[in-house]
């Protein structure tokens, strides 16, 4: 076929790798075909300048071919800067709804920043495979100075051109282009020489169907590549024939060369609002959100505590000495993120080393928050503590402790830094008799070994006593190692240990203590050998070795801490009168009230939850236990499914009965069939027994209850999930994600390929209802939700366990999502945890305290041990910084270059006014955008805060000048 002059079309060939760092085969071993196919790639294209390459949009692949390959840094450097290859934006290609807003920031500002040492950055928000798209995208690469998306997954069927407008809740609209057939719609174009021309024909009669413009003037995007491939060395040939044979404008370049044709402008486009999730034209494989849910549990407390705790107190009480270690954490995390790593839908050694690359990021983010804390409780009297809120907002928060008595059994309150004494409640005391044992004479030293300095047995020695051997009562113990009674005669050596000893001890003066009560009166030894031969233990007195600890207690209480800053407090004698906690909460039975929320446990183990202005939600937590024959991409139900909701026996019991705090634990147990028949489409007749464990925690003041669900999983093949009824019928739900909250309704949109079950991620919360009251759910980490039984309930999905990365075969998808891979680890056998709140509530979830609630419940006070004198003054209270407003919402708080900067996003459907301010002087405010780059100067006004006017769902960046701490 051959066009004429005015049908000829230009299309931009595209030659690329999408590169999966670690899949179905783990990192190292993907690295190894990375750095061979670079390796050609990079060979070829110094040998013809008219080869182009684009690597993926992700820096992580030049970094991974460069620490292998590290001479080859100047040729990479000259070809980007040649603009012939075309790296970044991104640090790596993440999966967007898995990683939180902040992640997904931080990985652009990496990759840009990176890929400028290359000679620049890809500008294109090219986000080729993510499963889906979340809504706040185009204000997040607007912000990043990107002016283009390039997408396939997630887009609806509405979209019928190449471009479309994308616009974020807040109103930015960026240009995106709509990947049609996906990132290898050109995938086979010069496999076969003597086909080129009809497949470039063939190419150009699809590619014209989804044009934007009714001329030629705007080029089409033909993508040349697909997984882990290298085009074909002679692509400039073959194409350069095909165009003289086709009349068409064939022409290879990069993504960066296609888009630098491309308008900007947005203005008559269609337009799309908020998240892609349509399985419409590409499967967006939703089971990814529920499987290896241990992954995205470690992922949201890693994230937490290097966002929340770390950075924060480094930026605010420290110096900048820590930031390595940040920048290690937040490298790990953005690994992690990758959109086939903490998905969990790679091979079994995949999925372990990204967990491990987690636990780093977290230990990392603990190590400074540790060191920070310790710094600065080093100012606080050793029997007391220093205790950190991390939110923005000051707030009465429960602190545990565990502190000493002034004796055993002694009841203690909490004196705090503002003057004020609370009330405890005791949880548990800690045993004081650490050893109690009993010694020949001659074993003694063997004792005295355990003493390292002034430490013993984890505590440091705070007095020591001896007492000579003397005759012991009839009765006694047996000493060790005799097979009579207790010795005629028996020394003890008593040491006792505390939290904090004596500095001067020194065990020589305990050796020169027993060395006096073991001499004879003649001044010789008592355990010589006898004249007889008779070895010095026949005639050893016994020797009684105890270790007693202070008397301690763990205890509960609810103090105020100020707006990412401290307090200190420490116990003292129960005076009269103390501050009770407000709305006291009590355990009696199988209920829990605090006068905010009570909660009554029926006889099948599901809550009853009712409020004071009459709201009642019943039959909530049923556990429903179905077959899943699917695969780490999609669930599939087996054909003829079972479903468990019962239990065999419910049994309840109080832990603890408040006033601060109350637990209460139900215990019920189910037989869940043990694995799937595939053959047979059903599930196995063979059951196993499971005790589900649902502890419930009840605190004073609080509107919600916090659950945390656990169970020995012993079967395979199998979702379980918690349902939970709603106070009235709901046609949408709410879910709060990555600097947005999401509407979605009862359907998904289908017609890819993928059966579309409606089930969802959400990170912060999801809440749904209707007129007679609605409930919330809130999350610490990203969990999968469905609306149910016609919106009348919420599914949470709590496990996922399947025994394949992807099935051939799998009923809820037409193709396969990948290689059919055994992955018997991703069953998740062993013991499963699930932690989440319920609040229900009236209103509107923006107007209810919804994510108020969802902010306290994720985010817990840190206590640090003081370190300073005993007895001395507690340290005042000290504010760090606010951020208050309607609806505004804290996501970072961070140093950059000397300044303390914070990330806000209005989280309302409607305007509002952030009012930022900090504990110590501000100097000066001003805007920057997302990468940190300054903007407009902002006033400061009385009392030093700062007001930021927001668009509804603006993300907002400010960098404050903060008098040093």
């Amino acid at each position: 076929m051959r066009v004429t002059e005015d049908e000829r079309m230009t299309i931009v060939v595209v030659p690329h790798t999408h590169w999966d760092r670690e899949w179905y085969e783990p990192f190292q071993r993907f690295r190894l075909r990375l750095v061979a196919l670079l390796d050609e790639v990079f060979e070829r294209m110094e040998r013809d300048p008219r080869q182009r390459f684009t690597l993926d949009g992700q820096l992580a692949a030049v970094d991974d071919y460069l620490e292998v390959r590290p001479e080859r840094r100047d040729q990479v450097a000259a070809l980007v800067a040649d603009g012939r290859l075309a790296v970044g934006p991104w640090q790596i290609l993440l999966d967007e709804f898995l990683c939180s807003g902040e992640n997904i920031v931080r990985n652009l500002e990496l990759g840009l920043r990176r890929s400028a040492g290359f000679g620049g950055a890809m500008p294109v928000g090219y986000l080729p495979d993510m499963f889906g798209h979340v809504a706040q995208m185009p204000q997040i690469l607007a912000g990043a100075g990107l002016a283009h998306a390039c997408v396939w997954r997630g887009v609806p069927e509405r979209v019928r051109t190449s471009a479309f407008a994308w616009i974020s809740p807040d109103g930015t609209a960026i240009r995106t282009e709509y990947l049609h057939g996906g990132y290898g719609n050109a995938a086979g174009l010069v496999d076969n020489p003597a086909l080129v021309s009809r497949r470039a024909a063939e190419l150009a009669e699809r590619l014209s169907g989804w044009r934007s413009d009714d001329g030629q003037g705007t080029p089409m995007l033909a993508m040349y590549g697909a997984d882990h491939g290298a085009p074909a060395a002679n692509t400039p040939d073959l194409l350069a024939e095909a165009a003289e044979q086709t009349g068409l404008r064939l022409r290879v370049g990069t993504l960066s060369e296609y888009f630098a044709d491309q308008p900007t402008e947005v203005t008559g486009l269609p337009q799309v609002r908020g998240e892609l999730r349509s399985h419409a034209r590409a499967n967006i494989l939703p089971g990814v959100y529920s499987v290896r849910a241990h992954l995205k549990q470690a992922m949201g407390r890693a994230e937490r505590c290097v966002e929340r705790y770390a950075e924060p107190l480094a930026a605010l009480w420290y110096d900048r000495s820590a930031q390595r270690f940040l920048d290690m954490a937040w490298i790990r995390l953005i690994e992690a993120s990758c959109h086939d790593s903490v998905t969990g839908c790679g091979c079994d050694e995949t999925a372990e080393q990204v967990a491990s690359r987690i636990a780093e990021a977290e230990q990392l983010g603990r190590a400074v928050h540790d060191l920070v804390g310790a710094r600065r409780a080093a100012g606080t009297p050793r029997d007391g503590h220093l205790v950190f809120n991390p939110t923005p907002q000051p707030r009465t928060a429960l602190v545990r402790l565990d502190v000493a008595l002034p004796s055993a059994g002694a009841p203690v309150a909490l004196e705090t830094g503002a003057g004020a004494v609370v009330s405890t409640q005791r949880l548990g005391v800690t045993p004081t008799v650490l050893a109690d044992d009993w010694y020949a004479e001659a074993d003694l030293p063997t004792v005295l070994a355990r003493v390292h300095g002034v430490e013993l047995y984890g505590q440091e020695i705070a007095r020591w006593s001896v007492s000579p051997p003397e005759e012991a009562p009839a009765g006694g113990p047996a000493s060790s190692g005799s097979s009579g009674g207790r010795p005629p005669r028996s020394g003890a050596l008593t040491f006792h240990v505390a939290s904090h000893g004596d500095p001067t001890f020194d065990v020589a003066q305990v050796r020169a203590a027993l060395a006096a009560a073991t001499s004879t009166p003649d001044g010789g030894a008592r355990n010589e050998a006898s004249a007889s031969g008779g070895g010095a233990r026949d005639r050893d007195p016994g020797w009684r070795v105890r270790i007693l600890a202070e008397p301690r207690a763990a205890v509960a209480a609810l103090v105020e801490v100020p707006a990412l800053g401290w307090t200190s407090v420490r116990p003292v004698p129960v005076p009269a009168p103390t501050i009770a906690p407000p709305s006291p909460v009590v355990a009696r039975g199988r209920m829990l009230d605090n006068g905010l929320l009570r909660v009554d446990v029926a006889d099948d183990g599901t809550l009853l939850l009712r409020t004071p202005d009459g709201l009642r939600v019943d039959g909530i937590g049923r556990i429903v236990d179905g077959g899943d024959v699917g695969d780490s991409y999609n669930y599939a139900p087996p054909a003829t499914d079972s479903l468990i909701d019962k239990p065999q026996s419910v049994r309840t019991a109080i832990l603890h009965a408040g006033p601060v705090v109350a637990v209460l634990d139900v215990l019920r147990t189910y037989r869940w069939p043990v694995g799937a028949e595939l053959a047979a489409g059903s599930r196995s007749v063979r059951t196993e027994s499971v005790t589900v464990a649902t502890r419930l925690e009840l605190r004073a003041g609080e509107p919600f209850l916090r659950v945390t669900t656990s169970f020995d999983n012993r079967s395979e093949d199998h979702r379980v999930r918690m349902h939970l009824p709603l106070p009235s019928r709901a046609d949408t739900s709410y879910a709060q994600g990555q600097f947005a909250v999401v509407a979605r309704g009862l359907t998904s949109e289908g017609g890819g390929g993928e059966v579309p079950l409606p089930t969802y991620p959400a990170a912060g919360f999801v809440a749904a209802g209707g007129a007679d009251g609605s409930l919330a759910v809130l999350l610490a980490q990203p969990s999968e939700y469905e609306l149910v039984d016609g919106g009348r309930e919420l599914a949470l999905t709590l496990l996922r366990s399947i025994g394949m990365l992807s099935r051939n075969r799998n009923a809820m998808r037409d193709e396969p999502a990948g290689p059919q891979l055994a992955t018997p680890l991703a069953q998740c056998r062993g013991e499963r945890t699930a932690e989440f709140a319920l609040l229900p509530f009236q209103g509107e979830w923006h107007t209810a305290g919804v994510s108020a609630a969802a902010e306290v419940y994720r985010h817990e006070v840190l206590a640090f041990a003081g370190a300073g004198p005993a007895g001395g003054a507690l340290p005042p209270d000290r504010s760090g910084l606010w951020a208050d407003g309607d609806g505004v919402v804290l996501t970072s708080v961070r140093d950059r270059d000397g300044l303390v900067e914070v990330r806000v996003v209005a989280e309302c459907p409607r305007d509002t006014t952030a009012i930022i301010g900090a504990g110590r002087p501000v100097a000066a405010a001003r805007r920057a955008d997302l990468l940190g780059r300054p903007g407009e100067i902002l006033p400061i006004g009385a009392g030093g805060a700062v007001r930021l006017p927001l668009r509804a769902w603006e993300i907002a960046t400010v960098q404050l000048d903060i008098e040093s701490s």
